[in-house]
């Protein structure tokens, strides 16, 4: 993993804080911007945005975990690090519930902090390469046709090619056809791959 490619994205609207963060931050070579608020941030985020966010859990306006929440409705993938001063067991609970990486009171060591960032980042690449390995199967679905589709999903569910044609009112051979055409297009060998393959998306 190259950390060089990341940004560290630093909410809170204490400017000694986020100033203090962002040394830290550039202290490893890691790029930082910072925001006073999760608006400020919300308002400036890009689809490019890569890296971790580390945001504090009271603040004006948004707050942390409203920030998360927004964050996930809108399915966007940055790794979220809590920081607060006087927060209590069960609000970092539901944190760590919704997928943070981690729930850090201050004062925090600087090294606990820059760790907790490189796992971050490691998510983040995790997250990145199934993102990218999801749009590659969504693609290659798009190039199904309507009766294609029909014959990958029965395929998935587990029917003979019988009992596909009787389906589908066509002969064995036509249903071989199609099955040969959706093995090529998702780029599968085995019905077992095709299976794998498309098991966790809609189709």
């Amino acid at each position: 993993m190259n950390s060089s490619q990341y940004t560290i994205y630093i909410i809170d609207d204490d400017e000694a804080v986020r100033d203090s963060l962002c040394m830290l931050v550039d202290s490893v070579g890691l790029a930082c911007r910072s925001f006073a608020s999760a608006q400020d941030f919300l308002h400036s985020y890009q689809d490019s945005f890569t890296g971790c966010l580390i945001t504090d859990v009271r603040m004006p306006g948004l707050s942390g975990l409203q920030l998360q929440e927004i964050l996930r409705e809108r399915e966007i993938p940055l790794p979220i690090i809590f920081l607060t001063g006087n927060g209590d067991i069960p609000m970092a609970v539901k944190a760590i519930k919704a997928g943070a990486i981690d729930f850090m009171s201050k004062p925090f060591r600087d090294q606990e902090l820059l760790d907790c960032i490189q796992k971050a980042l490691i998510e983040f690449s995790k997250i990145q390469n199934q993102l990218i390995t999801k749009n590659s199967i969504t693609t290659r679905l798009s190039t199904l046709t309507i009766r294609e589709k029909d014959i990958l999903r029965s395929v998935v569910d587990g029917k003979s090619n019988k009992n596909i044609a009787d389906e589908f009112n066509l002969s064995q051979r036509t249903v071989e056809a199609h099955r040969a055409n959706v093995m090529k297009k998702m780029q599968t060998h085995s019905v077992a791959e095709l299976v794998k393959l498309v098991s966790s998306l809609e189709y």
